[in-house]
This record gives C-alpha cells, structure tokens and sequence, in this order.
C-alpha cells in the first residue's frame, strides 16, 4: 500500500551530511527531500536484541535524526551471536548504553534517546507520545500486544517483526489505513505452545535480514516512497531461501482497543493447569542438590529438547521431551513407584510437563524452578550456561 510521507522534511541539510548522505541523494525517489524527511523522524526501537540491533545500526545508518532505544537488559554473551550491535567488551553493560555506543560511532549526526526500563502499561503511551515511527523488535508476545495496543490508541504506524530457528516474518500495522496485530493474531497462543527464541533457538543471520527488511519498511514510511507492508505480512524460510507475501485484512468483527490492559495475565507465561500443578510442587536447585547428596530414591527428567542437553545437563538426568508429556508417550517410561523430579531450562516447560504428569496420576511429582540455569549459577558455575 502506497502512503502519503509519515514526516515533514528538515529545513536543510548540511554540507557535511550532504557528503555522509550521497548514496541516497542520487536515487530520485529518495533524493534531498526524503533524506530531509530522514533527518526529521523519530524512531523508536523497542529491544535492542536480535532485532534491534540490525534495526538500529542501519536506521543509523540511513540518517533517521532521532532514534530511541528501550530496552532494561544487560548483555550477555550469548547475545552476541546475534546481537551485531554489541561487542565482548559490552558483556554485563545495559543493552540501551551500548547501542547508543555503536550508533554514535556510525553516525554522530544521529541523537539517541535511552529509555532504560521495562516497556509496561504505565509508561508505554508516554513513551510513544514522542516518537514517528514504532519498531517492534521483541520477543513475546505480551509485549508485542501492548506495542500494538499503544500504537493503536496513539495513531502511530509500527513495524513488526519476528524470528525463530530459520523462520522470520515482517508486516507493518497501522490501524488507520489497515490491519493491525490483533487482526493477524486475535488471540496469543496457549501457554507454553510457542517457544522463545531462548528455548528453541536462532539463526544469527536470520535477524540481519529480517532486521534490514524492517529498516527498509520504516524508511518507506517516512519518505512515503514504494509499497508498504501494511495489509500484507512478508515470510522468509532461510533454509529454502524463499520469501512470500500472505494478505492481511482487518477482523470486521474485532472488538476495538480503548485500553491498555495487563499484558501477562493476557498471554499467560504458563498455562493456569502448569500454575495449579506447580503450586506447591516447586523445588530449588540446592534442594536437589541435597536430595542427590542425600542419596533419595527419585527420578530425574530433563525435558527440554535433545540439543539442549548435549550442551549442559543435570548430572542423572534423563531426558524426555515435554512433547512426549503432552501427548501422553512419557508415561510409559517412568516407574510407578519413585517420586518423578521434572526440570527444564528456566522453569516455564518443566511446570507444563508437571501438569500433564499429574493429570496422569503421578502425584508424587515435583519441578525444578528455575530450571537447569539455576542449577549452573547456585550449585555449579564450571557448567555452559546458554
């Protein structure tokens, strides 16, 4: 869909940007006018992860005047597989304080705005407020809600993106002229049914090239040039290498957003069966550690996928997906007569496993909270964290 330009031009450009800038002036659909309209915008990029990082470094690059950044987290090197826009020596700094590192070093031209908290209810229409353009780039879905919800309610355009394993996608929602998120997904998926790119994992690359895909989505909005994404959602299947487009229409019968609402008990980080199931049947990693020296009889049951436990396992652990507790394959395999200790990466798979066992009568059951990384960090550190 072709738009009229998001952006009113600056008044000029000076000489010094005219040089930066040369490349885009001489493409006629860009020219002196975008580049100004370029130099005009505020943009806000929410995350500064796998997304943000790509994002941000060409948005940079291009000459958006003004880029804000929100985004709580610290480096940690497993980020930097991905995360382009932060380096080793950014391990343990603010995410936020080492993009504006990186996107000064690219372009001083550019002025950053940190917004070092956690994107929520109470802040995210202030937040907004100041801001052109939103850019989506986080990873869940209660925060995509209420990106979407807030850009609603303020009239803001925002690009939308998301990564998984090899898979990406990119639309751009905006309510005044087409769809928005709520169209494409009305309702967040089951508890515990999607994994995070932290369970299931990412191609690093996967996120330069949808991250640029995004980039090149908000620059069409502000210059008002080419054919937007709204009304249409991009698929991208790395390991084929195809990219297709899919129609995206408003729900007629979507109910309107007047409110911000709360977000997590919206999405649900586990199912309310995985809570009942592990209220009360919650364990710590140095209480295993003590029924292990302890020697109790027990069986241990790591339930992540096979890849992740040939990086880092609890030491007896067998492994059975939460797959084959949801549909019923792991009951088989476990004795009868012991108490069955359940454990995933963080907590959240393992509870959903606890509830199936459970519903199949294995009473006698408990999980790990926190999961193996609570293990590495409380009882041993020689251990991969990932």
């Amino acid at each position: 869909m072709s738009l009229p330009p998001l952006v009113e031009p600056a008044d000029e450009l000076t000489v010094d940007e005219v040089r930066r800038y040369s490349r885009h002036l001489i493409i006629p659909d860009v020219g002196m006018d975008g580049q100004k309209r370029l130099k005009n915008a505020k943009v806000l990029v929410v995350g500064a992860g796998g997304l943000g990082s790509p994002a941000l470094l060409y948005l940079a690059a291009a000459g958006v005047g003004t880029l804000g950044v929100i985004d709580f987290d610290v480096v940690d090197e497993s980020n930097l597989q991905r995360q382009v826009i932060h380096g080793q020596s950014d391990v343990g700094k603010l995410k936020a304080e080492s993009a504006r590192e990186s996107v000064e070093e690219i372009n001083p031209f550019v002025t950053v705005v940190l917004h070092k908290e956690q994107l929520d209810t109470d802040n995210a229409l202030e937040i907004f407020a100041g801001y052109d353009l939103i850019l989506d780039g986080t990873d869940n879905f209660a925060t995509r809600y209420l990106v979407n919800d807030a850009a609603v309610l303020l009239d803001k355009p925002y690009v939308w993106g998301s990564i998984y394993r090899f898979d990406g996608q990119v639309s751009v929602f905006w309510n005044e002229y087409g769809p928005n998120y709520r169209d494409l997904y009305p309702e967040p998926p089951p508890a515990g049914m999607v994994p995070s790119c932290a369970e299931g994992g990412v191609l690093g690359v996967l996120c330069a090239a949808i991250g640029s895909v995004m980039v090149n989505e908000a620059i069409k909005l502000i210059t008002g040039i080419g054919e937007t994404l709204v009304g249409r959602l991009m698929i991208y299947d790395a390991l084929e290498m195809t990219w297709r487009t899919v129609k995206v229409r408003k729900d007629p019968e979507g109910e309107p957003i007047t409110e911000l609402i709360d977000y997590e008990a919206f999405c649900g980080v586990v199912s309310e069966e995985a809570e009942e199931a592990a209220a009360g049947s919650t364990i710590t990693a140095r209480e295993l550690k003590r029924m292990i020296d302890n020697g109790e009889d027990f069986q241990l049951v790591d339930v992540r996928e096979k890849n992740e436990y040939e990086i880092v396992s609890i030491p007896g652990a067998v492994l059975i997906p939460k797959g084959e507790f949801l549909n019923g394959e792991a009951f088989a395999k476990l004795p009868q007569d012991k108490k069955i200790v359940l454990h995933c990466k963080s907590g959240g798979r393992s509870a959903e496993a606890l509830a199936a066992l459970k519903g199949a009568g294995f009473g006698n059951s408990v999980h790990v909270g926190g999961g193996v990384l609570a293990w590495v960090n409380q009882i041993d550190p020689s251990l991969p964290a990932y």
